[in-house]
């Protein structure tokens, strides 16, 4: 992957789809690709692949890296509703700020307009901040608690079962914390 400076290294971009509930990944892969902007499709594929007892996917949180009209479309092409951050926000906006709401949005807006002032209201508002409290703490436990910061095999087929074993070991955990 290329890296700031100049030249390459080699490294991956590991990522999961945890489910907001339970905090379970239950989807993971590896790419080479340096940003998330094509990491949406192999994660709905491996939703889609779920055993239908399990429920179907209906809202995808995702942070500004994954932001894309290709991605938007394809959510709404899967019968997802997104939630993926157009952008960085201020912080601390004033109090009128935070409690009003938009203007109603015209019958004709496409699904990027739709997203956009859906990110806009209160409920919105809340549902996109479930991602600080989802996908966040897992991948901090997994580097801080459990340790693993870096791979240790080569190779982008090692490395993906590498990733799968540590989201299995991330499962495990949480499944533990979960019965208790």
């Amino acid at each position: 992957m290329p890296v700031s400076g100049g030249g390459f290294e080699q490294a991956y971009n590991a990522q999961a789809g945890v489910d907001t509930e339970s905090l379970l990944v239950v989807a993971a892969h590896i790419s080479q690709n340096p940003n998330d902007k094509q990491e949406l499709r192999p994660v709905l594929d491996a939703l889609g692949q779920l055993p239908e007892a399990l429920g179907a996917v209906t809202t995808l949180i995702a942070d500004n890296g994954y932001y894309s009209e290709a991605n938007v479309e394809l959510c709404d092409g899967e019968k997802i509703t997104p939630y993926i951050s157009v952008g960085r926000e201020k912080h601390n906006p004033p109090l009128w700020e935070r409690l009003q709401e938009p203007p109603p949005l015209s019958e004709e807006a496409g699904v990027l307009a739709r997203m956009e002032h859906r990110l806009k209201t209160k409920e919105g508002r809340a549902i996109y901040a479930r991602r600080k409290s989802t996908s966040e703490p897992v991948f901090g436990i997994i580097k801080a608690v459990m340790g693993f910061r870096r791979f240790m095999l080569r190779g982008v087929e090692l490395v993906s079962g590498e990733w799968n074993l540590v989201c299995i070991a991330w499962n495990l955990k949480r499944l533990h914390v979960l019965a208790a």
